[in-house]
């Protein structure tokens, strides 16, 4: 949000510069990004929190610089010469639905010239970044910016029957607001609408029809307040934002609402010519009310350290506008917050009021009290000798958002289960609880790639959520993500291959080793986001725990990759409440091992597993190992199969082995694998 220093200085006596004005408001909260120099003025770019939807706005701003510069609060004119005409004779509104907006106020204007704002209004628009539209919205806009409630102005003549209604939209009911677009509303949605038809989205947009023209005369304002999360909904169900539905959808102040009519009728009456008709239509059919907060002065030092005394504490809420009712004799206050001041509703809220205007500077580095012990997390051991083995390894750990967009994060999650959405997100991007790490780590891959990295691997822990169980909440389970792109070799100079199948297999094996769980098969899956025939699970116990392979084609496709990318999914709260296999030690070798080398044509459909089974079986003590040592497809091996060269290596524990003795035991390896698996021996 950005913020005049001039027009600042016209609401409160300013005595610092304005980058002492930008570090002090910082200090007390409300964060400065920057400050640049305008012609004479100065911007300030704030980066405020969502709960402070009260300093959206200048006089906002000039309420905590007031307390600052030990300054009056000016606050701007907005008394009115009415003409005689009353507004009921040409207006009338109905709240229909009082819980989604339970104060509407209108002013009436009449004999209006609508034409272009003078030039001081233009540049002091402009210079927070607003384009000028004509005189009507520009004061509509302006006084937004200054006071922080929006207004809207309609024109009084195209409102059928002179009537407004604030009702829910009927279902299919179709409105063409101010950006040309018609959208289709439904009944969660609070429209202002006239004897006829929706004239404007309650707290979101105006609607065409009704908006100000060169034609326009008389103008009724609207000033009201809506429904927070109302606003928000709706602002998210139709991709709408504005200046007005980000200020509703915080909290408006429901006391300035007449405040804020006033104040753009009378700008209106000065600029754009007509008379304010008397009286204000203000229809309020239940008042809000709050109640006082309490505040102790020992709650003070308690949660902050600070000696502040009462009567300073009194002083500070005073000048928020606060009304307090000190409790002296018992160290202690009463303090109701004004209406603009919706985030404070509890004694801690009352305690940082007091702490940022007196400094959180003034805090003491001090470590609290603790007479327990601590603990660590359970398998916290483990999670950090993975991380150590993978970051060794040449894996980043990334981070992700536990919020993530559904639709894509669907892709990942068994079934297409929904995760369970957010009834009010932060960001319109990422309205669900992921239901997988996978979402998260390939965006970081698609930021690694739109940087030009094109090597990368990424790992990350977290937890996941599934549907909603009979408690309500959500199913929590922690996962171990993986992800592997690129060279296999990205700093060497030797070997530029590129990453594969078996190297994102051999990592989860590593996981697995490390983490010191056996009894793990690995088994052809079928996953819908991986690729067929580069795809596998984790076994063990008949359960799965774990999926990898390569991303399908399709899913590539919707990120944009342009080379192979492998993932790996492991369910890592199981494997950590697994029982470590018992380490065992021996003494090495006492006699030298034969190897021989098998060279074969193997069927596509017969898996290095299977071959292992095979030569298991025969329950020959002495073959201390199989590996494969060469694979090869293509010219001279016939297709569907292929060409597989692999070495068993013979020891036994008592002697040395003969030569006839690993022959015996190599035809029998031999006859197993053609017998059984119709291997082609060489």
């Amino acid at each position: 949000m950005k913020i005049s220093y001039r027009w600042l200085s016209e609401l409160v006596e300013l005595n610092t510069s304005p980058r002492e004005l930008a570090d002090k408001l910082t200090m007390i909260g409300l964060a400065v990004d920057s400050v640049e120099t305008h012609g004479d003025d100065h911007i300030f770019d704030f980066d405020l929190t969502s709960n402070r939807p009260d300093a959206l706005s200048h006089f906002g701003i000039a309420r905590e610089a007031a307390i600052l510069c030990r300054a009056t609060l000016k606050p701007p004119p907005s008394e009115i010469i009415e003409a005689e005409e009353s507004v009921d004779s040409s207006a009338s509104v109905l709240i229909d639905d009082p819980e989604l907006c339970p104060r509407y106020a209108a002013r009436i204007i009449r004999g209006v010239k609508v034409g272009p704002s003078p030039a001081w209004l233009v540049e002091r628009l402009e210079a927070i970044g607003q384009r000028s539209v004509n005189n009507i919205a520009d004061i509509s806009n302006y006084v937004m910016f200054e006071l922080g409630h929006p207004t809207h102005a309609f024109d009084l003549n195209r409102l059928k029957g002179r009537r407004v209604i604030i009702r829910r939209a009927r279902l299919g009911e179709v409105l063409k607001t101010l950006d040309g677009v018609d959208r289709e509303l439904s009944p969660e949605m609070l429209v202002i609408a006239d004897a006829e038809r929706a004239a404007a989205i309650a707290g979101v947009m105006g609607g065409e029809e009704t908006e100000i023209s060169g034609a326009t005369t008389d103008v009724l304002l609207e000033s009201a307040y809506f429904n927070p999360l109302s606003v928000r909904r709706t602002s998210r169900a139709l991709g709408l934002a504005s200046e007005a539905s980000y200020r509703f959808e915080r909290g408006a102040d429901y006391d300035g609402v007449v405040r804020a009519a006033n104040r753009a009728a009378r700008l209106i009456a000065e600029i754009a010519g007509g008379v304010v008709l008397k009286g204000v239509i203000d229809e309020y059919p239940a008042p809000i009310t709050r109640t006082p907060v309490p505040l102790r002065e020992a709650r003070i030092e308690r949660l902050t350290g600070l000696k502040v005394g009462i009567e300073r504490a009194v002083e500070i809420l005073t000048a928020l506008e606060f009304i307090v009712e000190p409790l002296k004799e018992r160290r202690e206050l009463l303090a109701l917050p004004p209406s603009f001041r919706i985030d404070v509703s509890r004694e801690e809220d009352l305690v940082e009021e007091v702490a940022r205007h007196v400094g959180y500077e003034q805090i003491g580095l001090t470590i609290p009290d603790w007479s327990g012990t601590g603990a660590y997390l359970r398998g916290e051991g483990r999670r950090r000798d993975l991380r150590r083995l993978l970051l060794s390894s040449g894996f980043n750990e990334a981070i992700s958002f536990s919020f993530t967009a559904g639709d894509r994060d669907r892709l990942f999650v068994e079934g297409g289960v929904s995760a369970p959405t957010i009834e009010n997100p932060i960001d319109v991007n990422e309205t669900a609880m992921r239901g997988s790490l996978i979402s998260g780590l390939l965006e970081a891959i698609q930021r690694n790639f739109n940087q030009n990295t094109k090597d990368a691997r990424l790992f990350e822990t977290g937890r996941v959520f599934g549907e909603i169980g009979s408690d309500g909440r959500p199913a929590e389970r922690e996962r171990l993500g993986l992800v592997m792109t690129g060279s296999a070799n990205a700093t060497g100079w030797r070997e530029k291959r590129q990453i594969d199948f078996f190297d994102l297999k051999g990592a989860v094996e590593q996981i697995t080793g490390a983490l010191n769980v056996s009894g793990f098969t690995i088994e052809r899956a079928s996953v819908e986001y991986l690729h067929p025939g580069q795809s596998a699970a984790l076994i063990q116990d008949g359960r799965q725990v774990a999926v990898f392979g390569q991303l399908h084609p399709r899913i590539a496709a919707l990120y944009k990759f342009r080379q192979a990318v492998f993932i790996a999914e492991l369910e890592f709260g199981e494997l950590l409440d697994a029982a470590s296999d018992e380490i065992r030690y021996r003494g090495l070798p006492r006699f030298p091992a034969s190897s021989r080398d098998v060279s074969a044509l193997v069927q596509d459909d017969v898996s290095w597993r299977d071959i292992e089974d095979a030569i298991a079986g025969l329950g020959l003590e002495e073959i201390v190992s199989v590996n494969v040592f060469d694979v090869y497809t293509g010219r001279g091996v016939p297709e569907g199969m292929r060409s597989l060269a692999f070495r068993i290596t013979y020891r036994s524990p008592e002697a040395t082995l003969t030569d006839e003795q690993v022959n015996r035991m190599h035809e029998k390896v031999k006859d197993v694998l053609e017998g059984r698996l119709k291997i082609q021996i060489r």
